[in-house]
């Protein structure tokens, strides 16, 4: 099964207006968003220490994500911006509403979850690039969301190498069309998601 797949409801161009016309907002949410990926790398790493081949994927998953938050927030210093308090990310939250119960299951949902969650920053890392005018910040989100495709790519590797090609496909149908309904209906923010 190809690792790949497309999100079934596209970021409105709405969206990136919205998150340009606080920046400032968007990218203390954006350094939280670096930070809590990458501590959801390391979680997986202590959850799962029978599997090697994700242990060796989150971890190199995590400290990519760590170099993008030191680089997001060496952007807000040099703007004189702080992070703020960590708040509950409404998508986030709502997608984790569909985790499946059971020990295989929340795996599976785990993996192909944070697939999503990543193949949506790659879209939306993808916009802002495209829309930013300054230089270095535009090749800076050009290159993330090309890391955000890796990412994604990764998380759906790992749910393929560890459940069966028709499971995955038919769980991702499932909570793509969920991720999709939680697009449409989410007010649209100055933040990643």
């Amino acid at each position: 099964m190809n690792n790949e797949f497309e999100l079934r409801a596209n970021t409105s161009s709405e969206w990136v207006k919205v998150a340009l016309s606080d920046f400032d907002a968007f990218l203390k949410d954006h350094a939280a968003c670096e930070r809590k990926a990458a501590a959801l790398a390391m979680s997986m790493v202590q959850h799962y220490p029978d599997k090697p081949d994700l242990i060796r994927g989150m971890i190199d998953l995590a400290m990519e994500e760590m170099a993008h938050f030191r680089e997001v927030i060496k952007i807000m210093l040099a703007k004189g911006l702080q992070q703020d308090n960590d708040e509950k990310d409404p998508y986030i939250k709502a997608l984790l509403k569909h985790m499946g119960k059971g020990k295989k299951a929340y795996l599976l949902d785990r993996l192909l979850i944070f697939s999503i969650v990543e193949k949506r920053g790659h879209e939306r890392f993808h916009l802002i690039g495209e829309a930013l005018e300054e230089a270095k910040l535009k090749d800076f989100y050009q290159r993330l969301a090309r890391a955000e495709y890796r990412h994604y790519t990764l998380f759906m590797d790992l749910a393929l190498q560890y459940f069966d090609e028709d499971v995955v496909r038919a769980r991702l149908d499932e909570l793509l069309d969920a991720e999709a309904e939680i697009i449409k209906n989410l007010p649209l923010r100055a933040a990643v998601h």
